[in-house]
């Protein structure tokens, strides 16, 4: 194969000393490099793909203490099944299981073996969630938990959460996610930013500005006046852009909702480095409760903690 030809002078160069290498001394090889790159190498040379599918390759790209959140499993450990580690780690990227008695999902990021966690609407510290006349919990089909938290009407909008630095992958940059959908009457967000943040417990934690109504977050971004409006509101829309012309510092860094794969909707909240051997408690939270305005339509399926990319 023409690829693999000159894969192999590439790595040898030009002599072929890389073939008679014992495959145990390649497992070591690609053991240093990541998921990603070593399936890339299995296709291109015939020198790596066993080696690529040995299991003390996949041992080491899998976490150290994966034994142990696979016995957390809300199935039971019995239930995730595996005939190799790459089996495995392929089965933990793309198949996310809840621990913790279904208030956490676990799940692998598949480029880099990192770990990734959706803390449950249920498990998050949501103010006024238990007075039905603010907010319901609902059952969704489309939902990987059992229940989702639905906003009905609140003037003071906050949700935070926590999770041990611990539980997360070491020297590895991550970002943490509000997931959560619109449903067709939302109101209260769309002329108003509420904010995110993240940080150690007991220090001070970096805010940044967040939308949350996506349709008024693309207004916002394009300065886009939609004709329903009616007159009156296009001409307040107007003279609030006459009178602020420039978004303000944080409101140029905002960041946006974007839609998933899976159907929902995602907006940051906030990046952390986590060092290794760190154990404290990262706080996340979103907050509106400077426009005492009510707000009503988001139904939050959780908040997703995974490595950022790039």
């Amino acid at each position: 194969m023409a690829v693999e030809n000159r894969y192999s002078s590439a790595v040898s160069g030009g002599g072929g000393e890389i073939y008679h290498l014992p495959e145990g001394c390649i497992a070591n090889v690609l053991s240093l490099t990541n998921p990603r790159d070593t399936c890339r190498l299995s296709v291109v040379a015939t020198i790596f793909r066993s080696a690529a599918e040995s299991d003390a390759v996949w041992d080491l790209f899998l976490p150290p203490d994966y034994r142990d959140i696979i016995c957390r499993s809300s199935d039971g450990p019995d239930s995730i099944v595996f005939s190799s580690k790459k089996e495995l780690y392929m089965y933990l990227c793309d198949h996310p299981f809840f621990i913790d008695g279904g208030t956490k999902s676990f799940s692998l990021e598949k480029r880099s073996g990192k770990k990734c966690y959706m803390l449950a609407a249920r498990s998050l510290s949501i103010v006024w969630a238990d007075t039905p006349r603010y907010w319901r919990w609902i059952s969704l089909p489309e939902s990987r938990f059992s229940e989702v938290a639905e906003l009905l009407d609140v003037c003071w909008f906050d949700i935070s959460s926590k999770i041990n630095t611990s539980m997360l992958s070491p020297d590895t940059d991550y970002a943490a996610y509000f997931v959560f959908t619109t449903k067709s009457r939302t109101y209260g967000f769309d002329h108003q930013s509420a904010e995110g943040a993240v940080g150690i417990s007991g220090n001070e934690r970096k805010t940044q500005t967040v939308f949350l109504d996506p349709e008024a977050a693309r207004r916002h971004m394009y300065q886009i006046v939609p004709m329903r409006l009616g007159l009156l509101n296009r001409m307040a829309d107007m003279l609030r852009r006459e009178a602020n012309p420039l978004p303000s510092e944080s409101e140029a860094h905002a960041r946006y909702p974007q839609q998933r794969s899976d159907g929902w909707i995602e907006v940051e909240l906030g990046q952390f480095f986590v060092k290794r051997g760190q154990d404290a408690e990262l706080e996340m939270s979103l907050t509106e409760v400077k426009g005492g305005n009510w707000k009503s339509g988001l139904v939050v399926e959780g908040i997703e903690i995974r490595p950022k990319e790039g």
